[in-house]
């Protein structure tokens, strides 16, 4: 899948997805068992949607100071160009991140009741630990995932290394929510006392998601393809390139081609390049002008900015701020 399935996310006419009814068979890029599944489970489509959307917004919040910062093109089937045609480390994040996204958006909408056919988790109890008893909504993290799985790898049943690469990483952002489930509770009690607390699962906030796929994404694993012949024909698979390393297990990502630098504009690799990014002239990382330039330089510009400050609390209870204008210099790359 070259994420063409995941254009329901930003295209323009998916923008109210919520709030009308979806036309499955208007919807670009789905082969038959994605439209098979829509029609299916058409009411919790716009949750689809949604967690297409906060994944792609996560992938752009972990690379915005590094030389590919997930750009998307709105006005293409294929949202991020041919950047994810190649089986980079970029491709799988951008696969794990899209996939865990929309299994948390699903969780969270049946959680909340947005949904028919879905809503609290009953299986995952188990006693009650000292002081504290089951209550509230405990998320259905199993129906998310199931749904995330029947959608996005519905593309992935080719016997070759790309859909295996690509199953793989979508499974990865799938159990990084199941892994990163927590006991919520809630006290109870005169004034708070906590006397006792009712106590449910609940998923963690994305970012913790994405950090963690972030760091998944530098430690991936870099594979090799292998041949194989079955009754049913050839057949890739992947094993470590490295063997003194330990292999990736489902958690990890893995990839099988290197990426390209990004310093430079190219319509083969969708590299946008990095001239004009802003850099930060303090830092000796990526996000650094050295390294975000590639070595190219920087220009440096003056930019004044209207800001509140002298804020004064006053009882009770507001607060008056005065209006000031402040000079930043701003950096940017050549």
């Amino acid at each position: 899948c070259k994420m063409k399935c995941w254009s329901l996310a930003v295209g323009h006419q998916y923008t109210s997805l919520g709030t009308q009814p979806i036309l499955c068979s208007s919807i670009p890029g789905l082969v038959p068992k994605q439209l098979r599944f829509c029609r299916n489970y058409v009411e919790i489509m716009p949750s689809v949607a949604e967690g297409v959307k906060i994944g792609i917004q996560e992938c752009q919040h972990q690379f915005r100071g590094r030389r590919w910062n997930c750009t998307t093109i709105n006005d293409n089937l294929a949202i991020f160009g041919p950047v994810l045609d190649k089986a980079t480390r970029e491709s799988a994040f951008v696969h794990a991140i899209a996939s865990a996204g929309v299994a948390f958006a699903v969780t969270r909408a049946c959680s909340e009741g947005s949904a028919t056919i879905c809503g609290c988790d009953t299986r995952r109890k188990g006693p009650p630990g000292e002081g504290w008893k089951w209550g509230g909504c405990s998320e259905d993290v199993e129906f998310g995932s199931m749904v995330s799985r029947e959608f996005a790898d519905a593309r992935e049943n080719r016997p070759d290394a790309r859909s295996a690469m690509n199953r793989h990483n979508n499974e990865a952002g799938r159990v990084s929510i199941t892994d990163h489930m927590y006991l919520k509770c809630k006290c109870h009690g005169l004034s708070g006392s906590c006397e006792v607390k009712t106590c449910w699962w609940s998923q963690p906030d994305f970012r913790v998601i994405g950090d963690y796929m972030k760091d998944k994404y530098d430690s991936a694993s870099e594979m090799v393809v292998e041949k194989h012949r079955e009754s049913r024909g050839w057949v890739e698979t992947l094993r470590p390139k490295y063997t003194f390393f330990k292999p990736p297990t489902e958690t990890d990502l893995v990839y099988y081609e290197s990426s390209p630098n990004f310093c430079e504009p190219n319509p083969e690799t969708g590299s946008f390049g990095t001239r004009d990014r802003i850099c930060n002239l303090t830092s000796h990382g990526i996000d650094g002008c050295d390294l975000l330039c590639c070595g190219r330089g920087h220009n440096t510009r003056t930019e004044k900015r209207k800001e509140k400050c002298h804020c004064i609390f006053h009882w009770c209870c507001y607060v008056s701020c005065q209006e000031c204008t402040r000079v930043y210099d701003v950096h940017t790359c050549k």
